[in-house]
């Protein structure tokens, strides 16, 4: 397989290159893959992450353990409001 670079992407592979952490722009290559591939399977982690914690969400509101907004938000002023009173903020 052949792949061209932009002039942006080829200078930063020599600057990679120049920092003598990689012998080849084969292995710049190789790392950015697979740098890649892990950013893509985290964020797959962190889809399937969200799901599950909204489906328990939507099955606590469903058994009515929910919390209302009004509720919510009156307990952070009040958290904010503390951490202000103690220098904390």
């Amino acid at each position: 397989m052949s792949v061209q670079l932009t002039r942006e992407q080829e200078e930063l592979v020599r600057a990679k290159l120049e920092t003598g952490r990689y012998g080849s722009a084969g292995e710049v290559v190789s790392d950015a893959l697979r740098l890649l591939s892990e950013r893509d399977r985290l964020l797959e982690l962190t889809r399937d992450e969200v799901h599950t914690k909204i489906s328990a969400g939507l099955k606590s509101l469903d058994e009515g353990k929910g919390t209302d907004g009004e509720s919510v938000l009156e307990r952070l002023d009040a958290e904010l409001d503390h951490l202000e009173r103690s220098g904390h903020a």
